[in-house]
C-alpha cells in the first residue's frame, strides 16, 4: 500500500484547484507528523474506530478496549464540536473522515428531544482540527454544500468522497473543492426505478470502478457503473429487509447487513446465501437489534456493529464471539474504557485492515502484530 501522504501529494484530482489540493495536503501532512511525534497508541493496526452514535463521538480504541483518541465531547454535547449521531468513520493517514447524521425527534439524546440536525461530513485531524468539511452543522437541505442525513462517507483514491445523503435520496461525490461531480438518485424522491434509491444507507467504492449501494427500504444492495446502469442486484435470494450495508469480498461475494432481519449474510455472485449469523441469540438481547455495520476482515473475522444491543462484537468463521466491547443490550459512556458502554454504536473498523472497502490507505504510526 502506498503512504496516503504520498497519495495527496503525487496523484491529485485534475477537477480540484492547486490551491486547494496543496492546503489539504499540508494538512494531512502535519497531522500525520503529529501521529508519528507519539506512535505509542493512536492509529495502530488493529485497532478499532467506532462511530459512538448516540454519545456523540467518534472513538478509537486498542484490543483491551481502552480509549486512545476521541473527537466529540459525550452525549450531553450538541453543538458543532461534537459530532451528533455519527454513523460512519473511517481514517484517512493519520485524520479521520466521519458523518455527522444528527438525531431525530425522540431519540436518545436527552438535550435534544425534537431532533437535532448536524449534516455534516468532516475529515478531522488527530488534534481534532477540522480539515475539510461539506455540508453545515444544523442547516438541512439539498443545495450547494447541504446535506440531509449523510449516513456514511468514503474517502477515494481520486480525494474525492462520496457522500450517502439519505434524506435527499441520493450518492454524491464531491471533491474537495465542494462540487458535486457525480450523482445517484433523483433529489428528494425515493423510489425503485432508474436512477432511484430509497433511504440509502451506504456507497462502497468497489476495485472495479463500480459503486456498491445499500438501497435500505428497497430492500437491496445494488452495484451501478459510473454510467447509471444497474450491473447486479442482491436480495440473498429475497430474503432480507432494511439493508444497512453490503461490501465486496475479496472471493466475489457480498456480505450485506440484513438489519431489519437481525442478522449478516454472506451472498455468492448468484444471490445466494453460504453463510449468514444472527445478533438476537442471546437471550438478552434486544429483539430488534438492528444491526448497521458488518466488516471482513483480512483473517476471516467480521466486525459486527449490533447497534441497539450497544455492542461491537468480532466473530469467527464459526460465527464464534473472539472479541466484545460495549455490554449486551444496555448503553452507558465512559472516557476511559468500552467496558464503561457504548450507545447505539453505528460503525466500526480495524484500523489498516477491512476488506470489501476503497483499498484502506496506508496509515501513520508503528503496527501491532496480528
Amino acid at each position: 500500500m502506498m503512504d496516503n501522504k504520498h497519495v495527496i501529494l503525487q496523484r491529485g484530482d485534475r477537477r480540484l484547484g492547486t490551491r486547494a489540493r496543496l492546503g489539504i495536503a499540508a494538512l494531512l501532512i502535519f497531522a500525520a507528523g503529529a501521529a508519528l511525534a507519539d506512535s505509542s497508541s493512536f492509529n495502530h493496526r488493529g485497532n478499532l474506530l467506532i462511530s459512538d452514535q448516540f454519545n456523540n463521538r467518534v472513538i478509537e480504541i486498542n484490543r483491551s478496549g481502552d480509549i486512545v483518541w476521541q473527537f466529540g465531547i459525550g452525549p450531553n454535547d450538541i453543538s458543532a464540536k461534537s459530532i451528533v449521531g455519527v454513523n460512519d468513520a473511517q481514517r484517512v493517514g493519520s485524520a479521520t473522515l466521519m458523518a455527522g447524521t444528527g438525531v431525530p425527534p425522540g431519540a436518545f439524546e436527552p438535550q435534544c428531544k425534537n431532533g437535532c440536525a448536524d449534516n455534516r461530513v468532516l475529515l478531522v485531524s488527530r488534534s481534532g482540527h477540522i480539515l475539510w468539511q461539506y455540508g453545515q452543522f444544523g442547516v438541512t437541505g439539498s443545495e450547494p454544500n447541504e446535506l440531509n442525513t449523510p449516513v456514511q462517507n468514503t474517502w477515494t483514491p481520486d480525494q474525492t468522497v462520496l457522500i450517502t445523503d439519505q434524506g435527499n435520496q441520493r450518492i454524491v461525490e464531491v471533491n474537495l473543492n465542494k462540487e458535486i461531480i457525480w450523482q445517484y438518485g433523483q433529489t428528494g424522491v425515493p423510489g425503485i426505478g432508474p436512477n432511484q434509491l430509497n433511504n440509502p444507507n451506504a456507497a462502497e467504492l468497489l476495485e472495479n470502478g463500480h459503486i456498491l449501494i445499500s438501497d435500505e427500504n428497497n430492500n437491496r444492495a445494488i452495484e451501478i457503473d459510473r454510467k447509471k446502469n444497474i450491473v447486479a442486484t442482491f436480495t440473498a435470494g429475497g430474503t432480507v429487509s432494511g439493508v444497512a450495508f453490503a461490501s465486496r469480498l475479496p472471493n466475489g461475494h457480498t456480505l450485506i447487513t440484513d438489519s431489519n432481519n437481525g442478522r449478516i449474510v454472506e451472498v455468492n455472485a448468484k444471490d445466494q446465501p453460504v453463510w449468514q449469523y444472527l445478533t438476537t441469540t442471546d437471550k438478552k438481547s434486544n429483539p430488534m437489534p438492528l444491526p448497521t455495520r458488518a466488516i471482513r476482515t483480512r483473517d476471516g473475522k467480521t466486525i459486527i456493529s449490533d447497534q441497539f444491543n450497544q455492542r461491537v462484537i468480532i466473530i469467527d468463521k464459526d460465527g464464534e464471539i473472539v472479541a466484545h466491547y460495549g455490554h449486551l443490550n444496555a448503553a452507558g459512556f465512559g472516557t476511559h474504557n468500552t467496558s464503561q458502554g457504548l450507545n447505539a454504536p453505528y460503525d466500526a473498523k480495524r484500523i489498516g485492515d477491512y476488506t470489501g472497502q476503497t483499498p484502506p490507505f496506508a496509515f501513520d504510526g508503528e503496527d501491532d502484530e496480528d
